[in-house]
């Protein structure tokens, strides 16, 4: 452990700090300082996203941030934290379901173009049309020929969102095989975590690989220059969302100065 400053005894010896250092054993002082300067960076944060907001609700602006990552990459997560602070009128969080029989009629994108933000609202995506370019494939839940076209249009889709003046965020929250796993047990020793559990959960670290090639294909093909992805690494939550909310923040040019 490290020498202690003033500063440090300061924050352990807060509410938080205290909460922090004497919610799980062992202690660990390390780990609740760390504690107390995430949820100090956090609230900083939060901060700017509610003059995000403003912004993009004063100017009209259209705002869609994409989620997308492995099962138990803290996607829900990173989300909350992203949205509990700012105006819920002027945001929506999108998890469509499977397709009911007359969507699978329909073009791909045509659901989610429907999900697509009005004036001044901002809209986040917990996985979007990009489970055709992974889930889907790796599942059997398309065919080669649907999974073909989707890649084939994908890009021509989010060159017309941003040509409408949306903008546009790609994050894909990365964690490895190991700490998946380790997740995945944490929420089936947890009754209060159980009913995140689900088939496709069960079958993730056995498709690890097919899962791995579809991803790196998707990268390949959808990273554009007009709408790249960001990568997050999220072994460690805790770091991963400010990461997330930072990246956001850098990737909307709103202004800084503009009084909440």
């Amino acid at each position: 452990m490290k020498k202690l400053t003033k500063s440090d005894l300061k924050k352990l010896n807060s509410k938080k700090g205290l909460l922090a250092l004497l919610s799980k054993e062992p202690l660990n002082v390390d780990r609740a300082l760390r504690f107390v300067n995430y949820e100090k960076k956090l609230k900083e944060l939060q901060v700017e996203l509610i003059r995000l907001q403003t912004w993009a609700i004063k100017n009209n602006e259209r705002i869609i941030v994409v989620f997308q990552g492995r099962d138990a990459a803290g996607k829900g997560g990173a989300i909350r934290r992203v949205t509990e602070r700012i105006n819920p009128r002027f945001m929506r969080i999108v998890a469509l379901p499977k397709p009911t029989e007359d969507e699978k009629s329909q073009w791909y994108f045509q659901r989610y173009v429907e999900q697509l933000p009005k004036a001044g609202e901002m809209v986040f995506f917990d996985r979007s049309w990009y489970n055709r370019a992974v889930v889907e494939p790796v599942n059997d839940f398309c065919t080669p020929k649907e999974y073909d076209i989707f890649m084939n249009q994908v890009n021509d889709f989010e060159r017309m969102i941003l040509e409408s003046g949306i903008h546009l965020v790609k994050i894909y929250m990365s964690i490895s095989k190991k700490e998946q796993a380790k997740r995945f047990a944490d929420i089936k020793s947890d009754p209060l975590k159980q009913w995140k559990m689900t088939k496709l959960d069960e079958k993730a670290q056995d498709l690890w690989e097919q899962y791995t090639e579809y991803k790196n294909a998707m990268f390949q093909r959808t990273n554009t220059k007009i709408s790249p992805w960001k990568i997050i690494r999220a072994n460690r939550k805790t770091e991963a969302r400010v990461n997330v909310i930072n990246h956001i923040l850098q990737s909307i040019p709103y202004d800084k100065n503009l009084e909440i």
